[in-house]
């Protein structure tokens, strides 16, 4: 069965395909793997996946001070899990870098064009001129985003690599265990992209990952749950369809207004909700960022 096949496959061939795609990882690192633990449904299922093989593996849970306080507690009723936790806060992250928003692409392009000493490398990015291997629009900022260049603050993607990656990698640094991770080509279209082009087990990576849910959708994650029986955070029963950092607004531009991530928030978390739209001041990027597309 070929990688597109996999996406429509049943959730039985699915496990099955998952399952000796952790079973080779695991084997290829004498055991020496862990399991990067959100504390959300897809890596909840992973971890079970994982353990129905090896019940020792442990998982890791980057507490980056931004998850839900139902996360965090359906976290600390999982057994085996290691917690790390950031040199650098969220509101340091936002002071020294930038903002996260739109995506993360994007928010690296806007930082590079604003950052560069090189006017060859800010036209690289502003007009998608050859780079590496011929011209890539891939490379290129989105038309409709270049009125972001003008926004009166930093923009940046490098919250995720300060405050979840970089203590991930540390870990992995320091006890030479390999990541598994329950990322899916469902979640967005890079990441379908980057499904079919690479492949689960990236063994030759700098830094060494397997993707053994990649082929799965969020349907297989719910259908694994309900058949098995396995325990999950009650924040999806507050109405919110995804986790993840609190704060991040990355696609936030997308979610119709009196209906975002951040309104749900007003009701359900009113205390968060006040901190990171004052103290943060996230309120004047999105006000920022919906005013000015209405005028791009």
């Amino acid at each position: 069965m070929n990688k597109q096949e996999l996406l429509t496959a049943s959730l039985e061939q699915k496990i099955d395909r998952t399952k000796v795609l952790i079973m080779d990882w695991y084997e290829q690192f004498d055991g020496k793997v862990y399991v990067a633990f959100s504390g959300g449904k897809d890596s909840t299922v992973l971890l079970h996946i994982v353990r129905s093989l090896y019940p020792d593996v442990p998982a890791v849970f980057a507490n980056t001070g931004l998850e839900y306080p139902e996360i965090v507690e359906f976290v600390k009723t999982v057994p085996n899990t290691i917690i790390t936790r950031p040199k650098m806060s969220f509101k340091e992250v936002l002071d020294r870098y930038g903002f996260p928003l739109i995506t993360k692409e994007q928010s690296r392009y806007i930082e590079e064009i604003r950052t560069t000493k090189s006017d060859y490398f800010r036209d690289v990015r502003l007009n998608g001129k050859e780079m590496r291997n011929g011209r890539s629009k891939s490379f290129k900022l989105s038309e409709k985003w270049k009125y972001m260049l003008k926004a009166p603050f930093k923009i940046s993607d490098k919250c995720c690599d300060k405050i979840k990656k970089y203590p991930l990698h540390q870990y992995e640094k320091e006890t030479g265990r390999k990541a598994i991770i329950g990322t899916m080509a469902g979640e967005s279209s890079r990441r379908k992209q980057l499904y079919l082009r690479d492949e689960c087990n990236q063994y030759h990576a700098k830094h060494p990952t397997s993707k053994p849910l990649s082929f799965w959708n969020e349907t297989d994650v719910w259908k694994y749950i309900r058949d098995f029986n396995i325990p999950y955070s009650k924040i999806y029963e507050m109405g919110y369809p995804r986790t993840g950092c609190m704060f991040c607004m990355y696609g936030v531009q997308y979610e119709k207004l009196g209906e975002t991530r951040f309104d749900k928030m007003k009701v359900t978390h009113p205390k968060l909700y006040e901190y990171c739209m004052e103290k943060l001041n996230l309120k004047l990027a999105i006000e920022w960022v919906n005013k000015s597309k209405k005028k791009a």
